[in-house]
């Protein structure tokens, strides 16, 4: 391509693409699907490679990550980040408005606002564009973290309109969503991490890694809610809010000018109802004087603004008696605890279950059948067990034995040393996970067989047709067509019937061929294999670029890869052991699903023939990125030093041996700078 018409496509598809971010992330409304948006993306990011000179600061690109911060700037805050007041009353509320009423004698509107349970953030830019993000820290200093803010797609890069200029502050709150949290927790399971304890924590976490490009990957969310700034034109805070809104921010849809104090505790009871329905944690209401003068006249406290003040709720509690404990097996073959309670009133809702987690928290909380329990939501959806009333307990009850076989199939159960999960190892004959082993080969990240929902695996399962994920792809017409599934009502008490009538099983037929493009990287997480998620499975098929490599790996050559560990490692040797998975593999392969990684092409053979081993953290680029522009620049990567090496590039914290056996070898030894050099 020339190079205008390239300058002027990355143009376009920057701006297309902008807008498409802005349609699904803020405003809810996306107008393609995400096949069709990462096309675009991969057509930006393959000419921004060729013409780095012609990228927007604005890309789209940069959400995708890949800086590495090694250590996070403190910075000073413009305007200092205040802390607010904090009450749990009507009364304290009242005493509020009276303070401000004898400072202010005319009318004083009230503007309410959710106050979100997140890491709070101040954006500064400057005409238009983000320059920088920075926690809140101690208030008057904070982290600088642009590079990980960059990737949450409702921030604006650019700023949309042109009524700015000069700088500009905007504070939020960056979250994570329920529903992504409880996924994303899921997923570190499933990998043998430990799960964040809410999203709150997740967030905070999030925001301190050191890539950017596994930032990214995180469901993080941001609401904005306050603006700052010289010679601005606003008369009151709801015009701030409404311009952040045009220029392209997420701004609360739950926001309410108020003209008196009982129009607030109004909207705070009205909020206090709803927020267990909300897919987002908030933890109060935020209060503040609208009129941007009176704030000005009312002023500050050495801690916080005397015209603003929060409100919080109190967590939810109630008690019940434990009537039960399920055990449910998850497609890993993890078994959870669920106890199963006398049902009772929390929050808006019934609750009759709250999970158990393991049999470590069991034991902590000596939960005993029969006993009453305190649980709470404390804005959650999932309620949890947080204490036993011992006042209440049956002198006669016994601690719970955790189960010694798996509920489902009667195998001996396994404990692996350092995790707090029992499991169950006949995975391939224990029925609940095969199942989840077909819903998460179906899944949105993996196959993405969008016709195909846990109902409908369950009744082809239950029908017989489907037994491993390979079977899926031997489906024909008549093994689907008039297949029936009675399913019990919950609320009316009358049963429904699922069918598969003409148009489902094309739906489904067609989902399952196009499935056969999905790409390797997301064919090798589909298959579910213990501690393979979505990042590892990515690293892999880059690094070994085929399943044939993968599977004759040894374990030298998997502890090879990036952060691949004696874990992950072990579960892959075991995996490819067994002869059902390696049919399933073949099976998959005749199916015409892709076994190998493409290669990416070729920008130049600056570094022919050359082999490198790249190692430590670099402060320029991942290390998966100079990986990338090695093999782009016609290099060769190697995971340990040999005497066919040509280079080892070293960056901070790299590890010992490998420069003591590349000093012996007589290797060179490269830095980041250097490397860069090499290609220019």
């Amino acid at each position: 391509m020339e190079k205008e018409k390239a300058k002027q496509r990355i143009k376009e598809l920057t701006e297309q693409l902008n807008h498409h971010n802005f349609l699904y992330y803020v405003e809810a409304k996306p107008i393609i699907d995400d096949f069709e948006f990462d096309k675009l993306l991969k057509e930006l990011e393959d000419l921004e490679k060729l013409y780095p000179e012609f990228q927007e600061a604005d890309s789209p690109s940069i959400r995708v990550g890949g800086q590495v911060t090694k250590e996070f700037i403190s910075v000073e805050h413009g305007y200092p980040m205040l802390s607010l007041g904090n009450t749990y009353s009507e009364e304290e509320l009242i005493d509020f408005d009276q303070r401000v009423h004898k400072l202010i004698l005319d009318p004083v509107e009230y503007i309410c606002e959710l106050k979100f349970d997140g890491v709070s953030i101040s954006l500064i830019y400057t005409n238009g564009l983000l320059e920088k993000a920075v926690t809140r820290g101690d208030g008057v200093r904070g982290d600088d973290v642009t590079a990980n803010v960059r990737t949450i797609r409702s921030i604006p890069l650019k700023l949309k309109g042109n009524d700015f200029s000069g700088e500009i502050v905007v504070r939020g709150e960056i979250i994570m969503p329920r529903k992504g949290f409880d996924d994303f927790n899921m997923e570190r399971v499933e990998i043998g991490e430990s799960p964040f304890a809410n999203p709150r924590n997740a967030a905070a976490g999030s925001l301190k890694m050191q890539d950017s490009a596994e930032v990214a990957k995180r469901p993080l969310d941001n609401f904005v809610y306050y603006l700052m700034g010289q010679n601005l034109p606003f008369k009151s805070h709801k015009e701030s809010i409404e311009a952040l809104k045009n220029w392209g921010f997420k701004v609360s849809a739950h926001y309410r000018l108020c003209n008196s104090i009982d129009e607030v505790i109004s909207f705070i009871s009205e909020i206090g109802m709803l927020r267990s329905k909300l897919p987002y944690d908030i933890d109060g209401i935020v209060i503040k004087v609208n009129s941007l003068k009176q704030q000005e006249m009312l002023g500050f406290t050495a801690k916080s603004p005397r015209w603003a003040i929060s409100y919080k709720y109190k967590a939810e509690q109630a008690t019940t008696r434990l009537k039960s404990i399920d055990y449910q097996v998850g497609r890993t073959g993890a078994v959870t605890p669920v106890a199963n309670l006398e049902p009772v009133q929390l929050a808006g809702t019934v609750v009759k279950r709250a999970s158990l987690h393991n049999a470590d928290v069991i034991e902590k909380l000596d939960v005993r059948i029969g006993d009453y329990v305190f649980i709470e939501k404390g804005g959650e959806i999932i309620p949890k067990i947080i204490a036993v009333d011992m006042s209440k307990r049956d002198l006669f009850s016994e601690p719970v034995t955790f189960l010694n076989n798996c509920p489902e199939c009667g195998t001996l159960l396994l404990r692996n040393e350092g995790e707090a999960a029992w499991y169950c190892p006949n995975d391939d004959f224990c029925p609940p996970q095969i199942k989840g082993r077909l819903e998460h080969f179906i899944s949105r990240k993996a196959m993405n067989i969008d016709s195909l929902g846990e109902g409908k695996i369950e009744m082809l399962f239950d029908h017989g047709k489907v037994r491993t994920v390979a079977d899926l792809y031997s489906l024909k017409y008549e093994d689907l067509f008039g297949l029936e599934k009675v399913i019990a009502g919950k609320d009316s008490g009358k049963d429904k019937k699922l069918s598969f009538k003409e148009k489902t099983v094309e739906n489904i037929l067609n989902a399952i061929n196009t499935s056969r493009n999905i790409p390797f990287e997301r064919v090798l997480y589909a298959l579910g294999i213990r501690y393979v998620g979505e990042t590892v499975a990515k690293k892999l098929a880059r690094h070994f670029k085929s399943m044939d490599k993968l599977m004759a790996a040894t374990l030298d050559d998997l502890l090879g890869v990036e952060e691949i560990g004696d874990r992950i490692a072990g579960s892959l040797l075991e995996y490819f052991l067994v002869p059902a998975h390696l049919q399933i593999i073949s099976q998959l392969r005749d199916a015409g699903l892709s076994m190998e990684q493409p290669e990416a092409a070729i920008l130049s053979e600056k570094l022919s023939g050359r082999v490198f081993v790249v190692s430590g953290v670099f402060s320029q680029f991942s290390r998966d990125q100079i990986k990338q522009m090695i093999e782009l620049h016609g290099g060769k990567n190697a995971s340990s030093v040999s005497g066919n090496t040509d280079f080892l590039l070293a960056g901070d914290k790299m590890g010992p041996e490998k420069r003591k056996k590349a000093e012996q070898l007589g290797v060179k030894i490269i830095t980041e700078e250097e490397f860069i050099l090499m290609l220019e």
